[in-house]
C-alpha cells in the first residue's frame, strides 16, 4: 500500500470522536458512567475527542478570544513590559514570534536542529494566582484595561471544568470518581493565549517555518478552545505519522491525553503527537503569487497535577503480562523538564 493510499485509509478511518458531556453533568450515575466510559474510550483509540456542552458557556469563549485578540494587538513595547522568563520552566508572561520551539523530549539529539525552524506564534501564560515560585507575569493594567481580571476569571471557570473532566475519565477507567482531585488541590495549571499571525502558505508547506511541530503535550489533560481557521491536526493512528485534520467544531473544546495521565494508565490511554499546520489560505491572498495564511488564535488549558504528586501506574493497569511502562516521577520535575527544552 502507498503512503498516498494509506493516508486516505487513515483519513477516512479515524476520526476524532464527539462527546455530550450533558449526561455528566446533569445524568443519573449511570448516565454519568456511560459518559466516562466513551471518554476512555476515545483516549484509548484516539487519545482526543471534542467534548460538546461542557458547561462553559459560548459567551465566555467568545469573550476570552477577544481579549486575546486584545493582548495581541497592544505594541511591542506594552508587551515587552511582561516577558517570558529565560527558562521554560516559569512558563508564565509574553512570549515573542519565534521564542519558542515545541518539540519532544525525545529528539535530544537533533533539538538544536529543530529549533532552527521557527515556530510562528507568539504566547501568553499565566497560571494560578496563589502560585509564588512560578508566579504570573501581567502587562500594565493601564495599557490592557480588565485583561488581568477577566483572565484570572476564566482560569477558575476552566479549573472548575477540568475538575469535572478528571472525575468522568476516573470513572471510565472503574476508579473512584474522586480518584484524581487530590493529585490536582493546588489547581497548578496553565492558561495559554496563542496568536499566530499571518505568514506565506509556501514556508509553512516547504518547511522554513512552522506554527507548531508535532508534539505531545505533557501534563494530565488539555482543554483546547480553537477558532475557525483551522490548521490543527492529530496523528492516527498513534505512531503512524500520518496526521488527520481536528477542525474546529463551533461550541466545542478539544481534549486530549498528556502524557502524565498516559504515564497513570501505563500506556492505555494515549497521549498522541499533534501539530499546527499550515491552514486554507486567505480568501483575500487566493490567485497571487504568494498565498497568505489566516491569523489564527487558540486557547490551550493545560491541566497539571501538583508538583509534588508522585506519578506512577496506577494498580489494575499493569499485571505479569503487562509490565509497568515507566519509572516514578514527580508531576512538577516532568513538567519542568519538557518545558526547558521548549525554550
Amino acid at each position: 500500500m502507498t503512503v498516498a493510499s494509506k493516508t486516505q485509509e487513515y483519513t477516512s478511518k479515524f476520526k476524532v470522536p464527539v462527546i455530550d458531556f450533558y449526561p455528566y453533568l446533569h445524568g443519573s450515575q449511570d448516565e454519568k458512567l456511560m459518559v466516562g466510559k466513551e471518554m476512555v474510550s476515545a483516549m484509548e483509540e484516539v487519545g482526543f475527542m471534542y467534548v460538546m456542552n461542557h458547561g462553559i458557556s459560548q459567551e465566555d469563549q467568545d469573550e476570552i478570544f477577544r481579549w486575546s485578540e486584545r493582548f495581541f494587538k497592544l505594541s511591542l513595547q506594552q508587551k515587552s513590559k511582561c516577558p517570558h522568563p529565560e527558562k521554560g520552566e516559569h512558563h508564565r508572561g509574553w512570549s515573542s514570534v519565534g521564542k519558542e520551539k515545541a518539540v519532544q523530549l525525545f529528539d535530544k539529539v537533533n533539538l538544536e536542529k529543530l529549533k532552527r525552524v521557527p515556530d510562528v506564534k507568539e504566547s501568553f501564560d499565566l497560571g494560578n494566582e496563589n502560585n509564588k515560585k512560578h508566579y504570573n507575569i501581567w502587562p500594565d493594567e493601564e495599557d490592557i484595561p480588565g485583561f488581568k481580571q477577566y483572565c484570572q476569571y476564566y482560569f477558575k471557570l476552566c479549573d472548575s471544568t477540568s475538575k469535572l473532566i478528571l472525575r468522568s475519565i476516573a470513572l471510565g477507567m472503574n476508579l473512584p470518581e474522586d480518584f484524581f482531585i487530590p493529585y490536582h488541590s493546588q489547581s497548578d495549571n496553565q492558561l495559554r493565549l496563542l496568536h499566530y499571525p499571518p505568514i506565506l502558505q509556501q514556508d509553512l508547506n516547504e518547511g522554513k517555518a512552522e506554527r507548531i511541530g508535532a508534539h505531545s503535550d505533557f501534563g494530565t489533560i488539555t482543554m483546547l478552545l480553537q477558532d475557525s481557521c483551522g490548521g490543527l491536526q492529530v496523528e492516527c493512528p498513534r505512531g503512524s505519522g500520518i496526521f488527520v485534520d481536528a477542525p474546529c467544531i463551533p461550541g466545542s473544546l478539544v481534549i486530549n491525553t498528556g502524557d502524565l495521565l498516559m504515564r497513570w494508565s501505563n500506556n492505555q490511554l494515549k497521549s498522541t503527537l499533534h501539530r499546527v499546520c499550515a491552514p486554507p489560505v486567505d480568501d483575500t491572498s487566493k490567485g497571487q503569487g504568494n498565498c497568505i495564511s489566516k491569523v489564527r488564535y487558540s486557547v490551550p488549558f493545560f491541566v497539571q497535577a501538583n508538583p509534588t504528586s508522585l506519578i506512577e501506574a496506577i494498580p489494575g493497569t499493569f499485571d505479569r503480562n503487562h509490565p509497568k511502562m515507566y519509572e516514578p516521577i514527580f508531576a512538577g520535575d516532568y513538567i519542568d523538564m519538557r518545558m526547558n527544552c521548549t525554550y
